[in-house]
């Protein structure tokens, strides 16, 4: 019987170590997930509940950590709903037609991965602060961007624009066109074949590329940090009200607050495992059927 990995992939008996060998890389990834993830997430919740309960929730409910937890679900819910229609059609436009630029479109996709947070708000400033180009214009229009709700909305989409794009590029560049093109002869619209013939196939990665967007928007701290201008009540999101408690000294207080983050976290990761096992589970059953 052959030796598998841990997704059924057949592995060459040269990659296959031995018992001391597999014995030091378990203990070895043991002793960094022990060291790097689990014993600050055991501080964290140590030094939250350090003075008991009273001031924990005391901490957890008060008034600005309560706006702050609503500016970070506001932030959230439009950065992924934002990323969602645009990684949608820019995978569809990646993958569906071939046109000069196109790679050229892939580099701007990426970008934010390359750009420092801290860069990216810097932007922002530069663009729509008063010395930014756009600041004129704004004005006349009786906007604010910067240092206001909208600039923090925008900082967010910008890192974490591309979350689902990238996600969904694969899965529709290895599914191919022909199960498309076989619905448009039949006389199907685009709507009809985008929902009935490509969604199924990429329903997984969607909803994997939405946990992965949340959970980046709900923790983006540097570029908000630079575009919100700390205004406590207004453009605070939770991690900005986080540095802020820490910084006063307040450490129980900003310990209890993190702890809403790590729940959400928990949370994610635990809907990510849910997810994969559901897909992995689909596929076996596609095999078993084919």
């Amino acid at each position: 019987m052959k030796n598998t990995n841990s997704i059924g992939q057949a592995l060459p008996n040269a990659f296959q170590p031995n018992l001391w060998g597999r014995r030091f890389l378990i203990v070895i990834t043991t002793l960094f997930a022990l060291t790097f993830l689990v014993a600050p997430l055991v501080v964290v919740l140590t030094r939250a509940f350090e003075y008991g309960w009273s001031p924990f929730w005391k901490a957890v409910t008060e008034i600005y950590t309560v706006k702050a937890l609503r500016l970070t679900a506001l932030t959230t819910v439009l950065a992924v709903t934002c990323n969602t229609l645009f990684g949608l059609c820019a995978a569809w436009a990646l993958t569906r037609f071939q046109y000069k630029g196109r790679g050229f479109l892939i580099t701007l996709i990426d970008l934010p991965f390359a750009i420092s947070p801290i860069i990216a708000g810097l932007i922002f400033i530069l663009t729509y602060g008063r010395l930014g180009w756009l600041h004129p214009y704004l004005v006349d229009w009786q906007l604010r961007i910067v240092f206001n709700v909208p600039g923090v909305v925008l900082a967010t989409i910008f890192v974490t624009l591309p979350f689902v794009a990238r996600e969904i590029v694969p899965v529709l560049a290895a599914r191919g066109t022909d199960e498309e093109q076989a619905a448009v002869l039949m006389g199907a619209g685009f709507f009809t074949v985008f929902f009935k013939v490509t969604f199924p196939h990429i329903r997984w990665a969607l909803v994997y590329s939405l946990i992965l967007c949340a959970a980046r928007a709900m923790g983006e701290f540097g570029a908000v940090s630079v575009v919100s201008g700390h205004l406590r009540g207004k453009t605070n999101t939770l991690p900005l009200h986080i540095e802020i408690l820490y910084n006063e000294h307040k450490f129980s207080e900003s310990f209890a607050v993190s702890t809403i983050l790590v729940a959400t976290s928990v949370i994610i990761l635990t809907a990510r495992n849910v997810i994969e096992q559901l897909a992995k589970k689909e596929d076996e059953s596609n095999v078993f059927r084919s």
